[in-house]
């Protein structure tokens, strides 16, 4: 599969990153290996020595570097071998490690997996609501057996939550929802609204409305390359204008594992301003969304690739309905930003 490289990708949770270890995660096929240097920045670099190609996570941190577990050859954060304990020491000029450029942001570890000296910063999206100074954030992790794009249609067309979440997330109201698609760049926006909809319990306590409550919800998602989607929730009692509800963001991340399987961060985030409560809030709501999440999509996920086998999407030719047009448009998107980074 061709992968868009010059992009940012969520590598990890910061919490992920510990001090004084070493983490291991394939990304875009390839294995990287993450740790903090002794000023607590995150360092990012290939897992496979250039030695004999042992993986550096089975070694050891030594503060601004990490020892093979194979030969004790030891690499710092910018690639370059800085011991080598054998014969006179001399190191090769060939020992040297892949580096990746890695930005700390929004209780986040972002990664560029492309050209180092395109990262930029400024192009990570919005999702100032982990900022962890001025927000509580739950945080969760999910491993999906399934293509990252799969995920992106999955969040994009919410209309599957009346069937494949009917006592979690859906109703029976939401097949007749309002739809429609906005492009703002390379941004793709796809606007859900259901009314005169009973929501599940637990979602009444989110947005801050009796249980009951006939509502007019929202669902409004944010798409951007490569699989970085914000989903803005809300509601109020049928009939009363949205500036009245709560607007819950839902930041959902995806990064290619491999062609076929994904790393998936999601995650409900609440003000400081709001107190302490707030944190105990999150936390409940988070590991709510948690079930449907673990045990509704992502077995419908992976039997959905497993049924694609080794076929292309859209080799298959998929028949299109009316609530496919955001996941479409992203895929026509991220195709065509794949296309001008491959010439």
């Amino acid at each position: 599969m061709k992968f868009l490289r010059n992009t940012w990708y969520v590598a990890a949770w910061d919490s992920e990153i510990e001090p004084g270890a070493l983490f291991q995660r394939v990304l875009l096929n390839e294995p990287v290996l993450m740790f903090r240097d002794e000023a607590g920045k995150v360092q990012a670099i290939s897992d496979r020595c250039p030695h004999r190609f042992a993986p550096l996570h089975m070694g050891k941190h030594l503060g601004n570097a990490v020892q093979c577990p194979y030969h004790g050859l030891e690499f710092n954060g910018r690639g370059q071998c800085t011991h080598n304990p054998h014969g006179d020491g001399a190191i090769p000029r060939a020992a040297v490690v892949k580096t990746y450029p890695v930005v700390e942001k929004y209780s986040l570890i972002w990664i560029w997996m492309g050209d180092p000296d395109r990262a930029d910063e400024g192009c990570i999206p919005d999702f100032s609501s982990l900022d962890p100074e001025h927000f509580y954030v739950g945080k969760r992790y999910l491993h999906v057996l399934a293509n990252y794009v799969l995920e992106t249609d999955n969040i994009m067309d919410l209309s599957h939550i009346q069937y494949v979440h009917p006592g979690t997330l859906g109703s029976s109201e939401v097949s007749q929802s309002k739809t429609s698609v906005e492009q703002q760049g390379d941004s793709v926006w796809s606007y859900r609204e259901v009314r005169n909809e009973i929501m599940p319990d637990f979602l009444y306590e989110a947005m801050n409305i009796p249980k009951g409550t006939r509502v007019d919800r929202w669902i409004d998602v944010r798409w951007d390359a490569p699989a970085n989607m914000m989903l803005f929730a809300g509601a109020v009692p049928t009939g009363r204008p949205r500036e009245e509800g709560v607007n819950n963001p839902l930041p959902h991340l995806f990064t290619p594992e491999t062609d076929k399987t994904t790393h998936y961060w999601f995650a409900f985030s609440l003000p400081k301003a709001m107190g302490d409560m707030a944190a105990g809030i999150v936390e409940q709501q988070v590991a709510s969304i948690e079930v449907p999440f673990r045990t509704e999509d992502l077995p419908m996920l992976q039997a959905q690739q497993n049924m694609m086998g080794e076929s292309e999407f859209w080799d298959l030719k998929p028949v299109l309905l009316v609530g496919d047009a955001g996941a479409v448009r992203a895929r026509r998107v991220l195709d065509g930003l794949i296309a001008e980074e491959q010439g």
